[in-house]
């Protein structure tokens, strides 16, 4: 399961009625608001907009505005109005203040990626002195690589997690392989009968080494010299070539690009938890990039409505009854809200996003929705 983002000068009188929703004040509030150090956009949206995900709507209205992706903590924000919302700069002595907060995020940015498949990448054979484990300064041998030089650098990372459509936590053991039993607890919790849809593969970073020598003659495997001490190395782990990977952290939070139907996208997992998990929390979802789904798309979680024994007209038991699934002398109850999620990382069929903000806990199954979904 998962393991472990410039400046306004002013904002003017908004006057173009398209943006009239989007500037729908959050109940009482007060003329002036200055920014502090560990706000976000989204955060101080909240406290004033009835749909805080629509804040850069507020920014982008208005030509003057240079960016609308950062403020600083000091600038000075003007709610005389309903209908108009000024920034005034102030000092520019601390980082800026991003739309979510990049230490919730970076791990994800850095260290994961899905893929379809992984079985055919070169992998570690064996480690130096015969170690179990190996780290920094350490030599790990490799097998697979094709074409390979020395002085070429790779990503030693690990296949964690089989997503799937309806089975998505299946954890996977040092080959790559299914642990039997890892993937009963999904049973529980999802709400639809669909099996099988593999959704791709979690691979985690977990060192990164130069290639000293490569296979040739009696010798079989190439060298790899380890330089991360952060997490250890063994055998069967896999290889992908380092590249760079720039990421881009100015999100700006929008409706999904085309519709989402009833039961299409759910929760896959929940970094560092269980089964649930709440505000600043990272979830993997069903959907990616072949969806229309890009960084900065906004969802609502929702519980689904369970299906309860109706006492009265239905058969007497003293069971309790939360079912999954509509039966005999049920009653369908409606599905609940459970907050917001912003993608920030997209894959083709599986996404990463943080849990912005929220009434109850999210747990694995919820459905995702439009954010507006009432």
């Amino acid at each position: 399961m998962l393991k472990q983002f410039r400046t306004v000068a002013a904002v003017a009188l908004l006057t173009v009625t398209t943006y009239a929703v989007a500037v729908e004040m959050n109940g009482t509030h007060p003329d002036t608001y200055v920014v502090r150090k560990g706000d976000t956009l989204w955060d101080i949206s909240a406290r004033f907009l009835k749909k805080p995900w629509l804040w850069p709507e507020i920014w982008q209205a208005n030509p003057q505005v240079k960016n609308p992706h950062l403020i600083y903590p000091g600038d000075v924000l003007s709610l005389a109005y309903l209908d108009r919302v000024t920034a005034q700069a102030g000092p520019r002595q601390e980082a800026p203040i991003n739309t979510i907060p990049l230490a919730d995020v970076e791990p994800f940015l850095k260290n994961l990626t899905v893929v379809d498949s992984f079985k055919e990448l070169p992998y570690v054979v064996g480690l130096e002195d015969n170690r179990l484990r190996a780290s920094a300064g350490h030599q790990a041998y490799v097998v697979g690589l094709q074409d390979a030089q020395p002085g070429q650098r790779y990503l030693v990372v690990r296949p964690t997690v089989r997503y799937g459509q309806s089975r998505p936590s299946d954890d996977l053991d040092a080959r790559g392989n299914n642990i039997p039993g890892s993937g009963n607890l999904w049973k529980d919790y999802v709400a639809n009968d669909q099996r099988g849809g593999l959704l791709g593969y979690e691979l985690a970073q977990v060192n990164l080494g130069t290639l000293t020598q490569v296979a040739g003659g009696d010798t079989e495997a190439s060298t790899l010299r380890l330089e991360d001490s952060g997490r250890e190395v063994r055998a069967g782990d896999r290889l992908l070539p380092l590249q760079a990977r720039p990421y881009d952290l100015q999100f700006i939070p929008h409706a999904p690009a085309n519709p989402v139907a009833d039961g299409q996208l759910r929760v896959l997992a929940i970094s560092d938890t269980f089964t649930s998990g709440g505000p600043r929390d990272v979830i993997a979802i069903s959907g990616g990039a072949s969806d229309g789904i890009d960084n900065g798309t906004v969802f609502s979680i929702w519980r689904s409505g369970s299906h309860v024994n109706d006492l009265v007209k239905g058969m007497g038991t003293s069971r309790t009854d939360d079912a999954l699934r509509n039966g005999a002398s049920r009653v369908s109850l409606p599905d609940e809200y459970a907050g917001h999620a912003m993608v920030f990382r997209t894959f083709d069929k599986v996404s990463y996003a943080l849990i912005m903000e929220g009434t109850k806990p999210t747990r694995l199954g919820y459905e995702l929705k439009h954010p507006d979904a009432q």
